[in-house]
């Protein structure tokens, strides 16, 4: 063997095969797009989630009509059930 097959087989190769390794892994992070840090300015619309839809009535917001706050989760962070 000569020396430049011998680099060729024992440094070419496995660096190009390390090389395809890192594009593979890499890939996603570019094809991604950005995505939101704390602080920066936000762009999009707000977006309601409830996890039930149909348990949404006129007091949705948290608040009765009166005013009062409405209660209707138990628990917490102390932990009262």
């Amino acid at each position: 063997m000569t020396l430049v097959e011998t680099l060729l087989v024992f440094a070419a190769i496995p660096l190009a095969i390390y090389g395809v390794i890192a594009l593979m892994t890499l890939r996603e992070r570019f094809a991604k797009a950005p995505r939101y840090r704390p602080g920066q300015e936000w762009e999009h619309e707000p977006v309601w989630w409830t996890a039930n839809p149909a348990g949404l009535g006129s007091a949705h917001a948290g608040h009765a009509e009166a005013g009062t706050p409405v209660h209707t989760a138990k628990g917490g962070a102390r932990g009262g059930w």
